[in-house]
């Protein structure tokens, strides 16, 4: 066996076993679906047959044995409120997607921009920016940059609006509702991502072939883009492939922020159903995604690797 399936198989298992144990946490949550479904009002034997209908009177195994099997056929099943999930995902995901997506470009570009500009200026200004600038930038929460956006750019100056007004497209109305959700997400990244950058990049220029190339006067662009970076693109490629469950992560807490029309929403109705086949249902489509990122992660690495052997 490959070491790429070996990986792919570990992922996997590493998925089942989250999924699991999701089933298990969102059970053991205080509250009851049924309840939550019909109201406050209903009686204990309505609250009863809803439990008989929805399955919940059956052992959490076998409703997770049964609950899996159907994800294998591409099934997630229905909601507590008898809604098709892949219908759901397929309103609410696109919308997350779009969401991360422009994240992790402006996480991408800004990183390797920052990380080359530290890196081959070590001792002037941009160390002395980059270097506390980075700190906080990586260290501070979504949900407190969110907050501190909305407070400086919408309700101290008012030039971006700080909640999103959905279409009829299911997407945002407008291209300036995406300014600050955005932010709010690939800030702390691109703060982590450039220093791994930078990092990646010091110790690939001390590598003797790039040491040679500056004795032999090539420019710093030259070496920067034919000798450092290809020398550093394993690690840096691992740490955005890394990046995507972290801004899929933080988006459906900024999506909570600012009323975006993602999957955030979804999250939080399903934990106050104590829907678990809706809540287990994000987290399996969120882990599909960083497995395929982390994938083409393997194959970039493979590649890079590949000319030094």
């Amino acid at each position: 066996m490959t070491t790429f399936a070996r990986l792919l198989l570990r992922r996997v298992a590493l998925l089942l076993a989250l999924l699991a144990a999701v089933f298990v946490a969102v059970d053991l949550l205080p509250g009851n679906t049924a309840r939550a479904v019909l109201g406050r009002e209903a009686t204990p034997e309505q609250v009863a047959a809803k439990e008989r209908e929805l399955g919940l009177d059956r052992p959490l195994v076998v409703r997770f044995l049964e609950w899996i099997s159907g994800v294998a056929t591409g099934d997630f099943g229905r909601t507590a409120r008898g809604r098709s999930i892949n219908e759901l995902l397929a309103d609410k995901f696109p919308p997350t997607l779009l969401l991360g997506g422009i994240a992790l470009t402006v996480t991408v570009v800004a990183s390797l921009l920052l990380g080359a500009w530290w890196a081959t200026r070590s001792r002037g200004v941009a160390a002395r920016l980059l270097q506390p600038g980075s700190t906080v930038a990586a260290a501070v929460p979504e949900f407190v940059l969110a907050t501190l956006l909305i407070m400086v750019f919408s309700m101290a100056t008012g030039w971006l609006p700080a909640v999103t007004i959905t279409g009829r497209s299911g997407f945002p109305v407008s291209v300036d509702m995406l300014v600050l959700p955005v932010l709010a997400l690939a800030i702390p990244q691109i703060g982590w991502n450039t220093r791994v950058v930078r990092a990646a990049l010091a110790d690939a220029a001390r590598a003797p072939h790039v040491e040679s190339a500056v004795l032999d006067g090539l420019s710093t662009p030259h070496v920067l883009t034919r000798y450092l970076v290809p020398f550093a693109a394993p690690t840096i490629v691992a740490s955005f492939a890394t990046t995507v469950g972290m801004l899929l992560g933080g988006a459906l807490v900024v999506e909570t922020i600012f009323n975006y029309p993602g999957l955030g929403a979804v999250l939080a109705g399903s934990v106050a159903d104590r829907d678990t086949s809706v809540v287990a249902a994000v987290v399996a489509l969120s882990g599909v995604v960083i497995m395929l990122m982390l994938a083409v992660a393997d194959g970039i690495r493979a590649w890079s690797l590949r000319g030094r052997r």
